[in-house]
């Protein structure tokens, strides 16, 4: 099985098409109607993957995934007529990992559901072995009260877990990579999102969801810094990482 998805969609026999081109794919895959049908799927299977459409009878997309990531870090994919860009920029800045405008190419959207499944594996803690928490200190980055573990793919601050995503894990590693040195928008967005065309405001909207967890003033950034004419930079505040 490749891994289970939930699609939640309103038009039945576009739910049933999605359905029909995941599961001929090997992925187990429930539907709903509504966000709060979804819900109750979620609390009883637990799905890996969430398709969503906005446009829903009741709480609509954008309210599910607000109230979705207040405690679920599951990669949400949108697919929804709603192309114009401040929808676009709206869905990823709430939490969603990739948006995909209708009407779409069945075949588009089953290699997406796989691109998210790779990336979300990837950076997964739960599927590193034992032994990988068996660490040498070069594989912490530290920066204030903060610890990145590139082995676990997690961050932690005084050593209390902070929730990320998949892409701010990996947008995050990058800047964590490279500290002190300003990284422009392409380059972030090729090493990150792993494709040189698209939306480089993509970006931005997950540099503000970062600065949201680390800053105490998102505003007045810290850590992450625009550098204006550029990209972005990490500062990498008391960072010890020997």
């Amino acid at each position: 099985m490749q891994g289970k998805v939930l699609v939640i969609e309103d038009v039945k026999e576009l739910a049933d098409l999605v359905l029909l081109y995941l599961s001929k794919e090997g992925f187990e895959v429930r539907t709903a109607e509504s966000g709060e049908e979804g819900f109750n799927v979620i609390n009883d299977w637990q799905p890996e993957l969430v398709i969503l459409d906005i446009n829903l009878p009741g709480m609509d997309g954008f309210e599910f995934l607000q109230k979705y990531r207040r405690d679920n870090n599951t990669p949400v994919l949108i697919v929804s007529a709603r192309a114009d860009e401040e929808d676009q920029i709206s869905g990823l800045g709430i939490g969603a990992d990739e948006y995909i405008t209708k009407p779409f190419s069945p075949k588009v959207l089953v290699a997406r559901a796989r691109a998210v499944f790779r990336r979300s594996r990837a950076y997964n803690p739960q599927t590193m072995s034992s032994m990988d928490y068996d660490k040498n200190q070069e594989n912490l980055f530290r920066f204030g009260s903060f610890v990145l573990d590139y082995d676990a793919c997690m961050l932690k601050k005084n050593g209390e877990r902070i929730p990320l995503s998949a892409k701010e894990y990996a947008c995050l590693a990058w800047l964590t990579k490279n500290p002190g040195k300003a990284m422009d928008v392409e380059n972030i967005y090729s090493n990150v999102w792993k494709n040189n065309y698209g939306d480089l405001t993509t970006v931005a909207v997950y540099i503000q969801r970062l600065r949201k967890k680390l800053e105490e003033d998102p505003a007045n950034p810290v850590y992450i810094e625009t550098v204006h004419g550029m990209g972005y930079r990490l500062n990498a505040i008391e960072n010890n990482k020997s």
